[in-house]
């Protein structure tokens, strides 16, 4: 999920952006287009991954968040192949068929070792550069990838905006009411919540997955086409190493540190960027709060009646997104 402090903060400004009212997808179940999952070795990971549209046309690597996987995107990608795009939807460490290579690697999920995998995979894959989408940890890391690869991504969708962590500002506290949305952070951050999640996957993600998106009904059979992503045997360490880490209960890999002190300067983001919003960032919805990270072109957009599952939600108004921003 988006950080502590980027959702609960108050903003000084509003009306930004106009509000656009998206209808939510339909509850039913959609079936993949895009066949068998791949695999390719990068890095420190044998990552799976989804592919479909043509194998010239510019990438699209939309990245998935916690707790969700490649199918949050299984309206958006098939929209976006039809465009022309090839679209790439990688299962992030510790989730689906990704695996690490090495038994001795540590499972480490602090928000610098993912975007090292983006880089890595890409790098795999060949690819150059490409246009990056996401939410939620997802949103992270491809904020994460622009910022410090510059280079290496055409354009940026994120949504609920610039959400890099800040370790020392995520010490701070904040409203009772605010920490109550944190529940679960502090939850992971006792034994007894990872022997919780650990027997309670499946039913404590839809737990999420309904506060989150109150207003989305999914079906039992969305829901389970996703929940095979979290038998993954690394699913656990990783999601409760990555809460951890944001609280400083858990220390990062000494690998990562160069790219970590160049997160914590708080570093803009230059490349074409679209961020969104909806109902799940309260307070943060006009985006006021990080207008200020992105110096390229930028446009923010809002939809309202919408959760934190952008991608899945509001298909339409995702794969809009992405076509504008990468034109």
């Amino acid at each position: 999920m988006i950080s502590r402090r980027q959702f609960s903060q108050a903003l000084a400004v509003a009306g930004m952006a106009a509000p656009l009212v998206a209808a939510p997808a339909k509850a039913s179940v959609s079936t993949p287009a895009w066949g068998a999952i791949k695999q390719v070795r990068a890095g420190l990971l044998n990552i799976g991954y989804a592919e479909l549209g043509p194998a010239d046309g510019p990438v699209t690597i939309l990245l998935h968040g916690w707790p969700y996987d490649i199918h949050s995107y299984v309206d958006v990608a098939p929209a976006l192949a039809a465009k022309g795009h090839r679209v790439i939807i990688p299962y992030l460490r510790g989730y689906g068929s990704t695996r690490f290579l090495y038994a001795h690697t540590m499972r480490n999920g602090q928000q610098s070792a993912l975007a090292a995998d983006v880089i890595a995979f890409m790098d795999a894959l060949k690819i150059r550069q490409a246009t990056l989408g996401g939410f939620d940890w997802g949103a992270r890391t491809a904020c994460i990838t622009a910022a410090l690869w510059p280079d290496r991504v055409k354009a940026l969708v994120s949504v609920s905006g610039y959400l890099i962590v800040n370790l020392v500002a995520n010490q701070e506290p904040l409203s009772p009411q605010a920490e109550l949305g944190w529940w679960y952070q502090y939850y992971f951050a006792t034994e007894r919540g990872v022997k919780g999640y650990t027997q309670n996957t499946a039913e404590f993600n839809k737990l999420i997955w309904k506060l989150a998106s109150p207003q989305w009904n999914f079906d039992d059979a969305t829901y389970a086409q996703s929940a095979t992503a979290w038998k993954n045997p690394d699913h656990v360490a990783i999601v409760i190493h990555n809460y951890r880490w944001r609280l400083q209960l858990a220390q990062g890999e000494h690998r990562y540190d160069g790219l970590e002190r160049k997160l914590q300067a708080r570093p803009v983001i230059s490349v074409p960027a679209i961020t969104i919003a909806s109902d799940f960032d309260g307070p943060n919805k006009s985006g006021a709060g990080y207008r200020d990270r992105f110096t390229g072109s930028y446009e923010h957009r809002i939809l309202d009646g919408i959760g934190h599952n952008v991608p899945q939600e509001a298909p339409e108004a995702f794969t809009r997104a992405v076509l504008d921003v990468s034109r």
